[in-house]
């Protein structure tokens, strides 16, 4: 039987595709929701259904507490997903996003269960990572961080009232990325898809290349226009990239 995203309080459903033959599983970015895949969910149903994570501290899960780190992050949101398993997956990950879907399809290939693909966006190579060098001492650095990414829009970000259902968060999830720490194993026997914007400042593309020594499955590297939050303004051709890679599997072909 498959199982009701309402049974999970880690999974949203914004495009139900009953007869979808391959899920795609959206990890958002630091601060991000699951109603930021909204527009993906609704573009690639029927064909390919979109479940979009949401983390802990946000809209209707506000009242939790976030998840301090990414490794904690990825185990709960792992074993979350088994019941979803029961049809062909790919993770799909923006920023901090695409580091909690690396680290999922870790722990997913470990279990026997892993995905067809991995999609990682705006993030370099976990054998890059040093850790997030900036620190923001105040909610305003906070804020002019995520202006300078154009990330949010600036109506949002004038509101008070946003700014403290948001910031918490913001916080949580910056301090998250600011821990991890790569350690290395095994490749990933999945392929992997990394798409950036050329101008980029979080994610240059020497970084985002060296995803391809992170896999044995086969390496996709796409540049589009545009800075961290590219996929925005270039959202015919990130949804170009994903079909075309997951019409190639042959669980799609079938």
């Amino acid at each position: 039987m498959t199982p009701n995203p309402g049974d999970s309080p880690w999974f949203r459903n914004y495009g139900p595709a009953p007869d979808a033959c391959v899920r795609l599983v959206c990890l958002p970015h630091a601060g991000g929701s699951a109603s930021f895949y909204f527009p993906l969910a609704r573009a690639l149903s029927p064909k390919i259904e979109v479940l979009a994570v949401q983390y802990p501290g946000r809209q209707d899960r506000h009242a939790e507490p976030c998840v301090q780190n990414i490794e904690d992050m990825a185990d709960r949101i792992a074993e979350a997903l088994g019941p979803w398993t029961d049809r062909p997956y790919a993770l799909f990950g923006h920023s901090m996003g695409a580091m909690v879907g690396f680290e999922v399809a870790r722990r997913m290939e470990a279990s026997g269960k892993g995905p067809l693909e991995l999609f990682v966006s705006g993030r370099q190579a976990p054998s890059r990572d040093r850790g997030e060098q900036w620190h923001p001492r105040t909610d305003e650095e906070v804020v002019a961080e995520i202006r300078a990414l154009e990330g949010t829009g600036e109506s949002l970000l004038d509101d008070p009232e946003v700014l403290r259902m948001i910031l918490p968060a913001l916080r949580a999830d910056y301090g998250a990325v600011q821990r991890y720490r790569y350690r290395p194993g095994p490749a990933l026997e999945c392929p992997v898809t990394a798409i950036t914007g050329d101008r980029d400042p979080k994610a240059t593309v020497d970084a985002v290349r060296a995803w391809q020594d992170h896999t044995r499955g086969g390496f996709c590297l796409r540049v589009l226009p545009g800075g961290h939050f590219y996929l925005v303004g270039e959202q015919d051709e990130v949804l170009r990239t994903v079909r075309d890679r997951l019409a190639g599997t042959p669980v799609a072909a079938r």
